[in-house]
C-alpha cells in the first residue's frame, strides 16, 4: 500500500513514517515506479511505534518489540528484550523523577528561606496564569469561513441520548447524565500535532483548522464560563482517547475530552460530517444544554480561537433565560 493508506491505517503521519524509515525501524519495498509499498507487517510495527511512543518510548528505544513482532510473536513484549527495555525506561524515568524531585525540594528550600527574609510566602495551589500556560500556533488569517448549510437546524430541542464514552480524565461519561444544570458540549473534527504536517488541503476547508486553539480558548474561558453559570464543559472528537490524552498533557486543559472514533454521535442526532483524506470527521459545532436538552447550537463556529469568548458572551446575555 502506499503511504497516504499506510500511514492512515496506522494512525501516523507520513512524515512519522519517513521518520521511522530513516531510523531504519521500516523497511518497505519499491514498486516498479519507485513508489514505497508498505506491507500490513510495516503498518504493524507503525502502530507499535506510536502506542510505545504514548509511554514515552522514543522510536529507537521501539527496536527489541519491533523485533519481537517480526519474530512472528503476536504481541511486541512477550520477548525477554523487550521486557529489559521496559526496565531500562523505567530506571531511566526513576532516576528522572529523583532528579526532579531534588530540584523541586531545592527551589521550596530557597522560596521559604526567601519568605522568611521579608517576602510574602504563597499558601496553597496557585493557577498558572493563562499568558503563561501553553498556546497553540496562530491561526492563518486567510483561513475560509464555513456557511451555515443548515446541518444543524434540527438539533435545538432534541434530547441527548445515553452514549457513554471514558474521559481524558479517567471517568466514564454517559452524554444524558453529564450535569441536571446548563452545560457546553463543543465538537470538533481533529487536532494538529505541531511535530507534523497538518492534513493535505486542511487549511482550504471551511471550518477545519483551528481545534487546539479552540481547546484553548475554552481552557482559558472555564473560570468566566462558571461564573455564568455553566456547569460543566466537556469536548468531544472522532480523535483517538491516547490523542486526545496527549493534546490535554501539552495543552493543560483542565476539562475532558471524549473520544468518539466511531461518530456514534453522529449518527443518533445526525450531526453534521465531513470527508477529508478518507476519513469521516466531525463538522466543529458547540452545544449548550440543560440537562439532557440542546437549548441552543453554535453552528458554523468561527473563528474557533475566539469561540469560547463568544458562548462567554450568550450565557451572560442569557443569564435567566
Amino acid at each position: 500500500m502506499r503511504a497516504g493508506e499506510a500511514a492512515a491505517a496506522a494512525g501516523v503521519t507520513i512524515k512519522a513514517l519517513r521518520y521511522y524509515e530513516d531510523c531504519g525501524l521500516l523497511s518497505p519495498g519499491r514498486t516498479a515506479n519507485g513508489y514505497r509499498d508498505y506491507t500490513a507487517e510495516d503498518v504493524r510495527l507503525a502502530e507499535e511505534i506510536r502506542g510505545l511512543g504514548t509511554l514515552g518510548l522514543t522510536p529507537k528505544e521501539t527496536r527489541p518489540f519491533l523485533a519481537c513482532l517480526r519474530a512472528g510473536h503476536e504481541e511486541a513484549d512477550h520477548c525477554t528484550e523487550s521486557v529489559v527495555a521496559y526496565q531500562q525506561k523505567i530506571e531511566a524515568l526513576d532516576l528522572l523523577v529523583a532528579r526532579l524531585t531534588h530540584s523541586r525540594d531545592q527551589l521550596i528550600r530557597r522560596r521559604d528561606a526567601a519568605a522568611r527574609r521579608g517576602f510574602p510566602a504563597t499558601t496553597g495551589p496557585s493557577k498558572e496564569p493563562h499568558e503563561m500556560l501553553p498556546q497553540a500556533d496562530p491561526l492563518p488569517a486567510d483561513l475560509p469561513a464555513p456557511v451555515d448549510d443548515g446541518a444543524a437546524a434540527h438539533l435545538t430541542g432534541r434530547t441527548l441520548p445515553a452514549l457513554a464514552f471514558t474521559a481524558t480524565d479517567g471517568s466514564d461519561i454517559t452524554l444524558d447524565s453529564v450535569s441536571g444544570d446548563r452545560w457546553v458540549l463543543f465538537v470538533y473534527p481533529l487536532t494538529g500535532d505541531p511535530a507534523a504536517d497538518i492534513p493535505e488541503g486542511w487549511n482550504d476547508i471551511p471550518g477545519a483548522r483551528g481545534c487546539s486553539q479552540e481547546a484553548c480558548s475554552f481552557r482559558d474561558n472555564l473560570d468566566a464560563l462558571r461564573a455564568e453559570g455553566v456547569d460543566r464543559v466537556l469536548a468531544l472528537s472522532s480523535d483517538r482517547a491516547e490523542y486526545q490524552q496527549a493534546l490535554v498533557d501539552r495543552l493543560h486543559l483542565p476539562y475532558p475530552m471524549l473520544s468518539d472514533s466511531q461518530l456514534t454521535l453522529a449518527d443518533e442526532l445526525k450531526l453534521p460530517t465531513f470527508e477529508a483524506n478518507g476519513q469521516t470527521l466531525y463538522r466543529r459545532l458547540t452545544l449548550v444544554l440543560r440537562g439532557t436538552t440542546i437549548e441552543h447550537v453554535f453552528y458554523p463556529v468561527f473563528p474557533p480561537d475566539t469561540h469560547a469568548d463568544e458562548v462567554t458572551r450568550w450565557f451572560r446575555e442569557h443569564h435567566d433565560a
